[in-house]
């Protein structure tokens, strides 16, 4: 389990976390953490689009015993 701490927030960004989170499934906090370990990742790594930063964290936090095993492709035909 892990802790948990308080902080306080914007109304407007708490807003924003609140329509965000329905959409994508999250708790508020969730949605938040999930923000925050995007801004974190894009500016550990600022050559890299910030979508493709937020699709691979996304992509992390699936479940993997629905996913499918990867598959090279054996070349143009």
């Amino acid at each position: 389990m892990s802790a948990s701490t308080s902080i306080r927030i914007g109304q407007e960004l708490y807003d924003q976390a609140r329509q965000d989170a329905i959409v994508e499934h999250r708790t508020i906090s969730g949605q938040i953490e999930f923000w925050a370990r995007v801004g974190r990742a894009a500016l550990d790594n600022p050559d890299l689009p910030v979508s493709f930063v937020a699709e691979s964290l996304a992509s992390m936090a699936e479940p993997r015993d629905k996913a499918l095993p990867f598959v090279p492709r054996s070349g143009v035909k």
